[in-house]
């Protein structure tokens, strides 16, 4: 049987943004309301947003690389 999962908090861009620098993403630029990050070739947009809606949060851990495991421990 599977573990119960810790739900994800609501987060704001900045919380978001310091999470990924902490697993070795860097800013790279901003285009519109949208924070562009990098690491090793591979960009993530993050919406500069006061609280990202829970499905973009897992779609922008999924595109990281990242289980919500390891994106909670960088939190």
């Amino acid at each position: 049987m599977k573990s119960p999962s810790k739900k994800l908090p609501v987060l704001s861009w900045r919380e978001v943004i310091k999470a990924l620098q902490k697993a070795g993403f860097t800013i790279a630029h901003q285009k519109g309301s949208h924070i562009i990050l990098s690491k090793h070739g591979k960009f993530i947009a993050v919406p500069k947003h006061e609280e990202i809606a829970k499905g973009t949060l897992m779609s922008i851990i999924r595109d990281a690389g990242l289980t919500k495991e390891e994106f909670l421990k960088l939190i």
